[in-house]
């Protein structure tokens, strides 16, 4: 539910921005490290919107994909070691077993 919250959030942003940036049609010049272009203000707006939306969704995904996998080798791990704890317990004889041992003797 938090998260169809923040996309329903992102979606009206980015409706708003549209409709602000059609109203107003100017065209105005857009430097970016490598070039330069003439943009008018809603597509600019749009498009930067959309590039921001998607990079944050790439970077959430990495460090999700990473937690996955962290998860994953710690249930391996652990079902690893239980049943090297498993293993172990039947190899060790009981207490109880120990102590009828001694009482004989």
């Amino acid at each position: 539910m938090k998260y169809f919250l923040i996309l329903l959030l992102a979606v009206v942003i980015f409706i708003i921005s549209i409709t602000l940036g059609s109203s107003n049609n100017q065209v105005i010049t857009f430097n970016y490290l490598i070039a330069q272009g003439d943009f008018s203000v809603s597509s600019l707006l749009a498009s930067l919107f959309g590039v921001g939306f998607v990079l944050g969704w790439l970077v959430a995904g990495v460090f999700y994909l990473r937690a996955m996998i962290s998860l994953k080798n710690a249930r391996r791990k652990i079902k690893r070691l239980e049943s090297q704890l498993s293993a172990s317990d039947k190899t060790i004889p009981e207490s109880s077993e120990l102590v009828t041992a001694k009482s004989k003797e």
